[in-house]
């Protein structure tokens, strides 16, 4: 379920690259375009809920920023999961289409709004934004702009705020990894995944745990120390390595896998769901099927120390 996922992302990603191969270059390419006495640029639009055939490369009008925002050129933009949720409309409260996709980007700062400090026209950054990263300029508010380094492309920085954050705080605000410890991560070749061990490196000792289909283990077998195809039997794999199990199960995939990681959860451990790709894939429509697909309450009583957590 997780690859289809990632085949669906993929498509998107084509499609997108397609769709801005048809667009006339007007004004010379990626610059901005005047219409009458409206500035208009390129973005994505996703006109509606479903398929690839809902996206489109489209002209919009300009934005400008407001009070303590800043105004980018963006260079590249992320493309998550959570990015084919919205095109698929699964997820709480979707927003109204016609809508731009995409949460984090990186760019060049182009203008500043009034009482914005600490950047300056030129800077390299990357952001959040809330929705409409999938365009050639976007704003957003000074508080979700972070400078890029020197040494860091944009395309590495596009792929940083959603990712690492999302693993950042699951590691260390929420499970509290500490040297020693060891960590069982689902779709280990996923952004988040390639996040979580990466990070987990940064402490001594720290055992992963991933599970991750085939065809991605040769690119991410170095990261990750023990390494188990998502649908054969990693959890006597597991217990065999390490027969008390693990301290931290981090689930990005519910339905059957939730009890497989709780299964493995030492006691006192920490099992965090931080996603549902089985949702988007057809397994599990809803969360609240999920919670009583998994019956959350009995196994809470059976691993009666654990702590769960769900973000």
């Amino acid at each position: 379920m997780a690859k289809e996922g990632v085949e669906k992302a993929e498509e998107t990603e084509q499609m997108i690259e397609k769709e801005a191969g048809k667009e006339p270059a007007e004004g010379g390419g990626g610059g901005s375009h005047r219409l009458g006495d409206a500035q208009e640029m390129r973005a994505v639009v996703l006109a509606g809920f479903g398929g690839l055939n809902k996206l489109r490369v489209t002209r919009k009008a300009m934005p400008e920023p407001q009070d303590g925002e800043l105004k980018i050129r963006v260079k590249a933009c992320g493309l998550n999961f959570i990015d084919l949720m919205v095109r698929q409309g699964n997820i709480d409260n979707p927003p109204k289409t016609p809508l731009v996709p995409g949460f984090e980007c990186s760019g060049i700062v182009e203008a500043l709004g009034d009482s914005v400090k600490g950047y300056e026209i030129g800077d390299r950054v990357m952001a959040f934004v809330n929705y409409n990263a999938w365009a050639e300029v976007v704003c957003t508010p000074v508080e979700f702009v972070y400078k890029i380094p020197d040494g860091m492309s944009f395309s590495e920085a596009a792929a940083l705020p959603t990712n690492f954050v999302t693993a950042y705080m699951m590691l260390f605000e929420v499970a509290n990894l500490r040297e020693g410890m060891s960590v069982l991560v689902h779709s280990a070749g996923g952004g988040v995944g390639q996040a979580v061990a990466q990070l987990c490196s940064t402490i001594p000792n720290v055992t992963v745990f991933g599970t991750a289909s085939t065809f991605k283990h040769e690119a991410i077998k170095d990261s990750v120390t023990h390494l188990f195809d998502r649908n054969a039997d990693y959890v006597q794999e597991v217990k065999r390595i390490s027969a008390e199990g693990v301290d931290i199960v981090l689930d990005c995939l519910c339905g059957d896998n939730t009890g497989k990681g709780l299964s493995l959860l030492k006691p006192l451990g920490t099992y965090i769901l931080y996603g549902s790709s089985n949702m988007v894939t057809g397994e599990t429509k809803s969360f609240f099927s999920f919670a009583k697909s998994v019956s959350i309450r009995a196994r809470l009583t059976h691993y009666g120390e654990a702590v769960i957590r769900m973000l």
